[in-house]
């Protein structure tokens, strides 16, 4: 027979368990591990032999708390919480509400703890609720010139309050710069005019390219998105507010103005800050070894270049090892080319934008 610990008992469960402990007891056992036998501690039968009626003192203890809601106010809160008046409205507003008529029902939390009682939380607004954003579909690159991202950044002037804004669109693939541009304004119509100059600079076909960027008044601009269809470019969008879904442009943006090129002072005018920009995309796409291309140039892998750059930098290591193996404790580094690069993919990959 066994107790389950924490439960009240009945008067007969008692009398039954401390007879079958007085037994146990005149047949040799020890009172303590009788007690243990039966799930009790020993201190729990000392004060239920000790009572002169051997009550279990904690069953004459009131449970239920004073200021517990009586069952009319109970229902007044939920006839309340339904009304047309205040049906729409969540507790923290039907309160105060209230208190401004004079009327006190139940505080806020007695609201809550109710309403939650009767399954009355859902959404109360009369809006529509926000629906939850899906994550943009998966895009891989297998090829240069598959799959671009672009956005739009901020670059400070020199008049206090007034900005310049650089244009940037970039390969994920092979980590280029394919196109870019500075003006004074953002607008759907500058952005066409770049995309048609990719376009033909890189000699896109129709259905090749899909472009990716964030909800952007300029990226989701009706000129844009006739441009990119009569381009025959695939538009994709991240999810509002969410840069993760954008991280090859993020990305780029942090390298831009962590260079330490990168004017203290603010650019003077727009010929200053299109002459700096420039200069910075033709370091990164033909001098910046980049770190999630096995430290090969965007222009190198864009160009198809790197896989026999690889190649050769695998056959020194390899020959380096092989005439002296006692300076390689492990694995030798692994240059092999990297085949494909994943923007939101559906499942958890490493993936080094930077």
């Amino acid at each position: 027979m066994g107790f389950q610990r924490g439960r009240l008992t009945t008067a007969t469960e008692r009398h039954e368990l401390i007879t079958l402990i007085t037994n146990a007891q005149a047949s040799g056992a020890r009172k303590e591990k009788a007690c243990e036998l039966l799930g009790l501690t020993l201190r729990t039968v000392q004060r239920w032999i000790e009572a002169d009626d051997m009550t279990d003192k904690r069953t004459s203890t009131k449970k239920q708390p004073p200021n517990r809601l009586t069952e009319l106010e109970r229902q007044r809160i939920i006839n309340t919480v339904n009304s047309a008046e205040y049906g729409h409205l969540p507790a923290s507003k039907i309160v105060p509400k209230l208190l401004d008529k004079g009327i006190w029902i139940a505080s806020e939390s007695s609201f809550y703890r109710v309403m939650k009682a009767h399954n009355l939380l859902t959404h109360r607004e009369k809006v529509k609720p926000a629906k939850p954003m899906k994550k943009p579909r998966a895009l891989k690159a297998v090829r240069a010139n598959e799959v671009y991202t672009w956005d739009i950044t901020y670059l400070p002037t020199s008049v206090k309050g007034q900005f310049l804004y650089l244009y940037l669109v970039m390969d994920i693939f092979s980590r280029k710069v394919v196109g870019w541009q500075v003006y004074d304004t953002q607008l759907s119509e500058l952005a066409a005019d770049l995309m048609k100059d990719i376009c033909s600079r890189e000699q896109i076909k129709r259905e090749q390219v899909t472009l990716h960027s964030d909800n952007g008044s300029p990226m989701k601009g009706a000129t844009l998105l006739a441009t990119l269809q009569e381009l025959g470019i695939v538009p994709s969008f991240s999810r509002p507010s969410v840069s993760n879904d954008n991280p090859y442009s993020e990305s780029l943006f942090k390298t831009l103005k962590y260079r330490p090129e990168y004017p203290e002072k603010a650019f003077e005018d727009i010929s200053a800050a299109r002459e700096w920009v420039s200069g910075f995309v033709d370091w990164y796409n033909n001098e910046h070894l980049h770190s999630g291309i096995k430290f090969v140039t965007p222009n190198q892998r864009h160009s198809g270049l790197d896989k026999e750059i690889l190649a050769k930098r695998q056959q020194v290591n390899d020959a380096a090892k092989l005439n002296n193996p006692s300076r390689w404790s492990g694995k030798s580094r692994d240059w092999s080319m990297i085949n494909e690069v994943n923007l939101n993919p559906e499942k958890k990959e490493e993936m080094r934008a930077a």
